[in-house]
């Protein structure tokens, strides 16, 4: 009963608000599911608050399980563009009363994140050959 509650309010949302697509909250709910279960397999923690910082980077790390090379592509069809996207995205919840806040959590936690170029094309990207110049120095050759 809780998913169609939150199918509902993801709908409710998307027609209020239609610059993300409906998957986008989806994942969020997913990656917030994988970054408890992470924090509780790491930490043993049974606490269910999650901070911006840490929602991203379990965003970050099940995105790239999840999509691998194509995660900025993906993330882009649905709109998500940044972290505060992603924020927008979790406010959009809290609003809905699927996710629930503290009076510490704020948009601006989110602004704070990663930068999605690095974050989800930099892990893909071919190392670049480091080479010796004359001087027995190593040089980096950019392409």
């Amino acid at each position: 009963m809780q998913s169609l509650g939150f199918h509902e309010a993801v709908d409710s949302i998307f027609s209020r608000e239609p610059r993300y697509a409906k998957e986008a909250y989806a994942f969020l709910r997913d990656a917030l599911e994988f970054t408890l279960k992470r924090r509780k397999k790491n930490r043993k923690e049974t606490g269910s608050h999650v901070s911006a910082a840490e929602l991203l980077d379990g965003f970050r790390l099940h995105a790239l399980q999840e999509f691998g090379p194509m995660t900025i592509t993906v993330l882009d069809y649905w709109g998500v563009r940044s972290c505060e996207d992603i924020g927008h995205l979790v406010f959009h919840l809290v609003e809905a009363g699927v996710f629930g806040k503290t009076e510490e959590d704020s948009l601006e936690g989110f602004r704070a994140g990663f930068d999605f170029e690095d974050a989800f094309s930099r892990p893909f990207r071919p190392e670049v050959p480091i080479l010796n110049d004359s001087g027995g120095r190593s040089v980096r050759q950019y392409q």
